[in-house]
């Protein structure tokens, strides 16, 4: 196995458990909310150090595609990296100084984020059709696969959920703020 489908798989192993995740947290806000205080307690408290994990994460990975697995990122790709690896900055300082002014500054930049990163998403499998990447400049395809792991899994989607995790902290976090 080389290094880069080595990575591959790690990274499409914790888009899986995001997902399983943000499955959780839907269900758990949906029907045990009063239950289980404890757990939205947790989340505030630490969601703001989470969002900076995944986003350091995401970034780390974006480069590590680009710059060591050679794949060239298409514009999508690049539009995405300009609302993620901001939020390295903006979630370091805020946990450093510990601010609670950033949140919604780096929830724009995530629900942008997310909001390209589904239509990339669905672009390459389809469902919507959009101008090739190509004919804005020079770019490869934004519909090009370059990782497909466990039959769904691309670069965008992996995206997509560092994204919604991001928001989901956030949020939570700012419940604590708001407390």
């Amino acid at each position: 196995m080389s290094i880069i489908e080595f990575i591959n798989l790690k990274l499409a192993v914790l888009t899986v458990l995001s997902q399983i995740f943000i499955l959780c947290v839907a269900v758990f806000l949906l029907f045990f909310k009063k239950k289980h205080i404890f757990i939205i307690k947790f989340l505030a408290k630490y969601g703001l150090l989470f969002s900076f994990i995944v986003a350091l994460t995401a970034t780390l990975g974006s480069l590590f595609y680009s710059e060591i697995a050679g794949y060239i990122p298409c514009t999508l790709c690049w539009y995405q990296r300009i609302f993620m690896y901001p939020q390295i900055i903006i979630l370091g300082l805020a946990l450093i100084k510990k601010d609670q002014k950033i949140f919604n500054y780096s929830l724009a930049l995530s629900a942008i984020g997310l909001i390209i990163a589904l239509y990339h998403y669905l672009m390459q499998l389809g469902v919507v059709s959009g101008l090739s990447c190509s004919l804005v400049g020079y770019s490869v395809s934004c519909v090009k696969q370059f990782v497909m792991q466990f039959g769904y899994i691309t670069i965008p989607l992996m995206s997509l959920t560092a994204f919604s995790l991001i928001v989901i902290f956030l949020l939570f976090s700012k419940t604590q703020k708001n407390n």
